[in-house]
């Protein structure tokens, strides 16, 4: 990916933001924050698990959360992670479509991926085109086609957007 700093919102001393950076903060959060859009145009904001998984991310939700909803009717969508201070660590926005996974095999890669990064609480079955949950019903699987990443640096601050 190209990165490009914004040097109307970076200390006159920072740097580009490498990718491989990124991709590793993408990679190791344990929480994110999706946005999505009510079908009256509101946000939608929420916490939740997820996965850089073969170049995107990737996330679940159940067919009877407001996300899904809310996907049913505009797949925009952003999702961001990082660090709650103002100093140190890393920010992370992905923004994009998301698109539903539904291949049986695709799924099982990423059930295996969730196995992997939370352990056997967040182990799922495949079901036919979403995840089988004993607990919750069916939950259906995102890929986020990315449009834009923009990365926080904070030490010094720096704002770097990523093109593929």
């Amino acid at each position: 990916m190209n990165a490009k700093i914004d040097r109307r919102f970076s200390d006159p001393t920072a740097e580009p933001t490498p990718w491989a950076a990124t991709e590793a903060a993408l990679a190791g959060a344990e929480l994110y924050w999706i946005t999505t859009v009510r079908e009256d145009g509101r946000p939608h904001v929420t916490p939740l698990v997820g996965l850089w998984h073969d170049g995107a991310i990737h996330f679940c939700t159940g067919l009877r959360e407001q996300k899904f909803r809310n996907l049913e009717h505009n797949e925009r969508v952003a999702m961001t992670t990082g660090t709650n201070t103002w100093a140190q660590g890393l920010d992370v926005v992905v923004e994009g479509t998301a698109t539903q996974v539904t291949d049986n095999a695709e799924l099982q890669r990423v059930a295996d991926a969730y196995v992997a990064k939370y352990g056997e609480v967040w182990r799922f079955t495949v079901g036919d085109g979403v995840f089988d949950d004993d607990t919750g019903g069916p939950a259906a699987v995102f890929r986020i086609d990315t449009s834009k990443v923009i990365a926080f640096a904070k030490a010094p601050h720096g704002q770097t957007t990523y093109a593929g």
